[in-house]
């Protein structure tokens, strides 16, 4: 009897384990077509997205003016040091484009 016991447990432990790893339930069907419908919204709509924000941002060419000068006391308040370089810039500094608390670095 124990020995039909231990038989019939590891017979549903096996069967049991064979059915998840094959992932083929009844609810398996119902969305089937589920990762084949993100392939084709990845490659028809996304790449082309992506890729048109890249040439928008990159071949665009639009040069903007940069802004007069106005030293404002509200903007550029620094009641601190950055802890990198001279400590006045910020770490993704553009001299063309972000003004320092005295004005711009460049004049073109």
């Amino acid at each position: 009897m124990a020995a039909s016991l231990a038989s019939l447990a590891r017979r549903t432990i096996t069967t049991t384990v064979r059915n998840a790893a094959s992932g083929g339930g009844p609810e398996a069907s119902a969305h089937a077509g589920g990762a084949r419908q993100w392939k084709l919204v990845s490659i028809l709509v996304a790449f082309p997205a992506i890729g048109l924000g890249m040439f928008n941002a990159f071949a665009g060419g639009a040069h903007h003016e940069r802004p007069e000068f106005i030293p404002y006391e509200h903007l550029r308040i620094r009641t601190k040091r950055f802890p990198w370089g001279d400590g006045q810039k910020t770490l993704f500094h553009n001299p063309h484009l972000n003004a320092l608390p005295d004005g711009y670095e460049d004049d073109h």
